[in-house]
């Protein structure tokens, strides 16, 4: 049987509709950097500019033997540089083992998506990452969506879904990404205690940032081994590349055995352990930095709110100012860019329909007067825009 002949027609067709209706609805997005004062960056201790890493990649290069992953762990790519990374990492984050993947988001997919199985019911923020949603989707498993941050409805649904035989995953990230609050972690581990469920958590964005020496929220409660899996990423603070799952020995040996993510994936080079062990070692150190990193998000949060500028229910160094709608974004990005700040909307499908915001993700490296002269601007572009856009829902 042959294929129709405009088959091909009809794929670019489809594409070229769904381009320009991005356009129409101002979700058409580029890969521009904006430049100026980067309040885009996920460099939240400014590790990626430090003289002291990149020395620690050079001496990791010239003594490398080999600059290629050649193949995967599991057949020519496992370097002891790994292993001895790994056992280093094991003892960061408070747990037995870990295991590393290349991307945070390998990591959150190989976990879940291996982890889980059909007949399981997986419990999920509303907020969570689009790694973990990813990973949840293809392991087959229920998925129930509480509202964010919302413990009485996971109570309830706990309840709901406490006779099948199946696993039961409540999964969160601690620092969400978008919003800049945190996860309630401590009724998060009652309630798994209580209904016999376990608990899965990102730290992505509290890896360096949060807890002792930098370690997490989990930490933060000496709470490290009371949950089934940790995944810090090290291409945030730790200005690097690829992600650990965190946990006990039988998690690892199982992820090295069913994590596809895993599996099938080309070993990076060796010198890049020695990169991460290094930033491991300055984020460790790294106390006044992130004093600063909060000093400057409390500034900005305060002087935001006295602007009357919402910024959601944020706690940490990143920071929403929300608008609601995109129009109102965008303007905000522009007016905020000609003043020098770095910054970019972020619409949906990033975020939900009707939250369009700029996301301002502060660094150690941004400075008091910057944070001044960043609400001054805010609050100008607030007026304009809602004069320009009297029509326009915000938030």
């Amino acid at each position: 049987m042959t294929e129709p002949a405009d088959r091909g027609p009809v794929l670019r067709r489809r594409i070229e509709a769904d381009l320009d209706s991005l356009r129409e609805k101002s979700q058409f997005r580029t890969l521009e950097t904006a430049p100026g004062i980067n309040l885009c960056s996920n460099d939240y201790l400014g590790l990626a500019y430090d003289p002291r890493l990149k020395q620690a990649v050079a001496s990791a290069l010239a003594e490398s033997a080999a600059i290629g992953g050649t193949g995967s762990r599991l057949l020519s790519g496992n370097a002891p540089e790994w292993a001895a990374l790994e056992s280093a990492f094991a003892e960061y984050s408070g747990t037995e083992a870990a295991l590393y993947f290349t991307s945070g988001y390998a990591a959150n997919l190989g976990l879940l998506g291996s982890l889980l199985k059909p007949g399981d019911v997986v419990f999920s923020d509303a907020l969570n990452h689009a790694s973990l949603i990813d990973g949840m989707r293809i392991s087959g498993a229920t998925k129930v969506i509480y509202p964010h941050r919302d413990t009485e409805y996971l109570a309830h649904a706990l309840r709901q879904h406490s006779g099948g035989t199946g696993a039961r995953v409540i999964v969160s990230e601690t620092v969400f990404s978008m919003e800049g609050d945190v996860a309630p972690l401590e009724d998060l581990l009652r309630l798994a205690r209580d209904h016999g469920a376990e608990i899965v958590l990102d730290e992505a964005h509290a890896t360096g940032t949060r807890g002792p020496r930098g370690r997490g929220i989990a930490a933060e409660l000496g709470a490290e081994r009371n949950v089934l899996a940790i995944v810090h990423t090290c291409g945030k603070a730790l200005a690097s590349a690829g992600g650990f799952v965190c946990g006990g020995k039988m998690l690892r040996n199982y992820l090295i055995n069913h994590a596809r993510t895993f599996i099938f994936g080309t070993a990076m080079p060796p010198y890049l352990a020695r990169q991460i062990e290094a930033a491991l070692g300055l984020a460790r150190a790294a106390d006044a930095e992130r004093a600063h990193l909060r000093a400057i998000s409390m500034a900005l949060r305060k002087g935001l709110t006295a602007a009357g500028i919402p910024c959601g229910t944020s706690s940490t160094h990143i920071v929403p100012i929300l608008l609601g709608s995109n129009e109102m974004a965008l303007h905000m990005a522009a007016e905020l860019q000609r003043l020098g700040f770095g910054v970019k909307a972020i619409r949906p499908p990033t975020v939900p329909a009707g939250t369009a915001r700029i996301r301002v993700s502060l660094t150690s490296r941004i400075l008091q007067e910057d944070i001044r002269r960043l609400i001054a601007g805010a609050e100008a572009a607030w007026q304009s825009g809602r004069r320009t856009f009297a029509g326009v829902a915000h938030v």
